[in-house]
This record gives C-alpha cells, sequence and structure tokens, in this order.
C-alpha cells in the first residue's frame, strides 16, 4: 500500500531518469564528432532540466491550489461541525430543564397528595 502514495510523480522522475540515459547512449553511439556529440548532449541535458523544473512549478501550484481547497472544505465542515453541536446542546438542555419542571411540579402536586392523604388517615384514625 505504501508503494502507491507516490502517485504520477514517481511514474514521472522514472521516466525522466530513464528518457535522459537513453538519450545519452544514443547520442554516444551516433557517428558524430566529439564537438558535436557534446553540444547534442548539453543540448538535451538543458532540455530535460527545463522540463524537470517547469513539471515542479505544475506541481507545485497543484499542491498548493490543493492545499488551499482542503483548508476551505475542513474549515466549512468544522463549522457545520460545531453548528451542529450547540443545537444538540440547545436540545439537551431544553429537555432537561423540561424534566427539570416537570419534576418540580409532579412533586408539587404529589405533596398536596401526599398532605391530604395524611391528614384523611389521621381523621379515620381518630
Amino acid at each position: 500500500m505504501a508503494e502507491n502514495r507516490g502517485g504520477g510523480s514517481d511514474k514521472l522522475v522514472y521516466f525522466l531518469i530513464g528518457a535522459g540515459i537513453g538519450s545519452i547512449i544514443a547520442l554516444l553511439f551516433a557517428p558524430k564528432a566529439g564537438t558535436g556529440l557534446r553540444s547534442e548532449i548539453a543540448d538535451a541535458t538543458r532540455k530535460g532540466l527545463d522540463y524537470a523544473r517547469d513539471t515542479g512549478h505544475e506541481i507545485g501550484e497543484r499542491a498548493s491550489d490543493l492545499t488551499t481547497r482542503g483548508k476551505v472544505v475542513v474549515s466549512d465542515l468544522t463549522d457545520r461541525g460545531k453548528n451542529l453541536i450547540n443545537r444538540q446542546k440547545a436540545q439537551i438542555v431544553a429537555a432537561y430543564e423540561g424534566g427539570k419542571q416537570g419534576y418540580h411540579e409532579a412533586k408539587q402536586s404529589d405533596h398536596g397528595n401526599v398532605s391530604g392523604s395524611v391528614e384523611a388517615t389521621k381523621d379515620n384514625a381518630d
């Protein structure tokens, strides 16, 4: 699984290395004069470096764009999560307060029933 992390950038690097080696070998076996061969090798090297530099810049720009988009998405998800938590918290507090109020009301109504029952029991005992 760790081998798949590099993606296309690893393949591109290997391709460029192979292309460079193949170019140099092809130029070495070509029937040319020494100065012409050296200038072709230098030109091929410059072109390869320019291509690698341009590709590096493009990859850097893409990475920067993806990073910016990722930050926006993470920020949005964080805000949505906070809003959800706040709504849930408000519902729990409301339910707790409602339960508390219901408990106090039930306690007061039971207290009145208990007082009446105690007085009725006293009257019956006399």
